[in-house]
């Protein structure tokens, strides 16, 4: 893999990021106000220092969680003085993402970040970049070379399937006969699959637990309602459902209430507002979700703006930012729903 940027001798000190920024924008619930967990976020307690002209380009935020990646890498780059980011306008066409990718590299911008609509088709752009001295932080869905990019960082989409099918688990693990259901995403996606894997590993230790049904969504309110439906026909009787995205559990949830059920658990996944203020109330069958932090693109400019001005990461011994980092799946319920709250996006 290229080694496009150099440490410049710079020592553990003078961290472009300390190890509690860098996790608390993962995992960030230190906020003020409803809106994305990033934007009231301190940035990196680290003086001014070269500045960094990062490139963001992402797809088309047409749903709620990539709606909230595009505002917490811009209210990131906000509060650093020495970065100015440059942003595309965002597509899900391969073509036009690959093009305004490219205009970036033209820009000569110091950094790219990405966060690609096919991870394997912009496999070759982020070696373009990378070839052409850009380091590039492939942000969740990743390229399928690791000579595409300096870093990654993302979800861990098997570990919110896992940390579902616990919550599940341990919530059911006294009753006897216990039936689940699953509104997955989309089937042809990787995370998908990733996410319906962790929840049937952890089913795995639960011998009183079996999953009786299976239906794939879209991702939208929806599609989420509409499966949801078929899933209540067809199952008349059922313990728990675990919904892999909460923008799909709006249109679940009303499906539920239209068919006047309430005689299970849900689990949501990725941390939408809606999900928490439901959790919240808790006078229906939300009773958890499982987070999926989209503060993962503040991490990404924090990284993006190390690589640029040749630092590492405050709290590792190593010299360099590291090769890919895996943000937390933790599960929010009404235990803790006040310590995330803030952090929910719309």
């Amino acid at each position: 893999m290229p080694h496009t940027t150099s440490r410049r001798g710079l020592l553990f000190g003078t961290a472009a990021v300390s190890a509690g920024a860098l996790l608390t924008a993962c995992t960030s619930n230190d906020t003020k106000d409803d809106r994305a967990a990033a934007n009231e976020q301190p940035a990196a307690a680290d003086k001014p220092g070269k500045h960094v002209t990062i490139g963001f380009a992402g797809p088309q935020a047409d749903h709620g969680w990539l709606n909230a990646i595009n505002d917490n890498a811009k209210s990131r780059a906000e509060k650093y003085s020495d970065v100015s980011l440059e942003v595309t306008e965002g597509s899900n066409d391969t073509a036009q993402q690959i093009g305004q990718i490219e205009t970036l590299i033209n820009k000569k911008v110091d950094v790219l970040v990405v966060l690609p609509a096919d991870g394997k088709a912009l496999t070759q752009v982020g070696l373009k970049a990378m070839r052409a001295g850009i380091p590039v932080i492939n942000l969740d869905r990743i390229f399928n070379s690791a000579q595409a990019y300096r870093c990654y960082i993302g979800g861990d989409n098997y570990g919110m399937g896992l940390n579902a099918g616990r919550y599940i688990g341990e919530k059911l693990k006294g009753k006897p006969n216990v039936r689940v259901v699953e509104l997955a995403g989309l089937d042809n996606l990787e995370l998908t699959k990733q996410r319906t894997q962790g929840f049937d590993d952890a089913l795995k230790n639960y011998p009183n637990i079996r999953k009786v049904a299976r239906q794939a969504a879209e991702f939208t309110v929806e599609s989420g309602q509409a499966k949801m439906a078929q899933l209540l026909q067809a199952q008349s009787e059922f313990d728990a459902l675990w919904n892999h995205d909460d923008d799909q559990g709006v249109g679940a949830l009303r499906a539920i209430e239209q068919a006047g059920r309430d005689d299970f658990l849900m689990v949501g996944g990725a941390g939408a507002l809606s999900a928490f203020q439901a959790i919240k109330k808790d006078d229906g069958v939300l009773k958890a979700t499982v987070l999926y932090p989209p503060s993962m693109a503040a991490s990404a400019i924090d990284l993006a703006r190390a690589l640029g001005q040749g630092k590492g990461v405050g709290g590792l011994a190593e010299f360099e930012i590291p090769a890919s980092i895996t943000c937390y799946s933790a599960v929010v319920d009404k235990t803790n729903i006040d310590q995330y709250m803030s952090t929910g996006f719309r």
